[in-house]
């Protein structure tokens, strides 16, 4: 359960039912957008880009991300002619999603933001905490957001540097990620960090998941928290936002599926511009896909 996405609706002139669905993200934490995204919609194609050479994103100045996904987005328009763009990375929205309205309208694009109202949805206490990268929870475009909703409950924020780039590493261990002693020592300091959670009157019950790359460590997050908890991430809510808004510009893909192998190799396509190990092996892992599917790039 999440926020309804950022989005845009206009169509491209050239724009063809067959064509990809690009989506991108700093590093590998996107796969678990790109997931959803898969099981919502198994008819479309996607080309995937981790910009791992620059990740992450959540560490760098506004203006850096900003460069980043405008020249991201121009390479997969130019190179793979996608259909549709989803800005997997609350960073990377929160940066440039304004500006790739304004220089792609004709592009229906899908941008993530951390899900705060959702949230107010399912707390019981009142209390809600939120955990993403600092560049996400100091953009003034969260800050908006957080202060539209500061009088219906309180928020404690907590940046968590270092926790995204841990799981970015973690995934060329043959352990789990929720295994890993650097993102379990970090899960643990950052949550003891914002107070005490549970469902008793002042306590914090629900815990909004601004950053892709921390659906990955849910596992880790829950045996810190117990089951008391509720999480709260974009992965489905993106995917279908994604469907609403190529229904509408009639621009979703037709005919049969193709066969589970064919669609694995076939439907998407991997692309990094760093080791391509590391998202080979995160690919793997979490999608089942094969390591054929993922290639190097230079994007300058």
């Amino acid at each position: 359960m999440s926020q309804p996405p950022e989005h845009g609706h206009s169509r491209g002139a050239s724009a063809a039912p067959q064509q990809p669905i690009g989506v991108f993200d700093s590093g590998v934490g996107g796969l678990s957008v790109l997931r959803a995204l898969r099981a919502a919609l198994p008819r479309e194609r996607f080309v995937y880009l981790a910009d791992s050479a620059n990740a992450p994103y959540g560490e760098r100045a506004a203006a850096q991300v900003s460069a980043r996904t405008l020249a991201i987005t121009g390479y997969l328009r130019a190179q793979h002619r996608i259909k549709a763009l989803v800005v997997a990375c609350n960073t990377a929205t929160a940066a440039a999603i304004d500006e790739l309205r304004q220089r792609h309208p004709g592009l229906p694009l899908v941008g993530l933001e951390p899900a705060l109202k959702p949230a107010l949805a399912l707390t019981q206490t009142g209390h809600v905490g939120v955990i993403g990268t600092r560049g996400t929870l100091g953009s003034a475009k969260f800050g908006k957001l957080l202060a539209s909703l500061a009088d219906r409950a309180h928020f404690v924020l907590q940046p968590c540097d270092g926790l995204a780039h841990a799981i970015e590493r973690s995934v060329l261990s043959t352990a789990p990620v929720s295994g890993s002693t650097e993102t379990g020592a970090l899960c643990q300091r950052y949550l003891h960090a914002m107070g005490t959670f549970g469902k008793a009157p002042g306590q914090i019950d629900t815990l909004v998941l601004g950053c892709t790359h921390y659906l990955f460590v849910t596992d880790e997050l829950r045996a810190l928290l117990g089951p008391g908890v509720q999480f709260v991430e974009t992965g489905a809510p993106v995917a279908h936002q994604t469907r609403r808004l190529l229904e509408t510009a009639g621009l979703l893909r037709n005919g049969l599926r193709e066969p589970q192998a064919a669609a694995a190799t076939a439907g998407t396509r991997l692309l990094t511009t760093g080791p391509a190990a590391m998202l080979q092996a995160a690919a793997q892992r979490w999608l089942g896909l094969p390591a054929d599917c993922c290639t190097g790039i230079c994007l300058p």
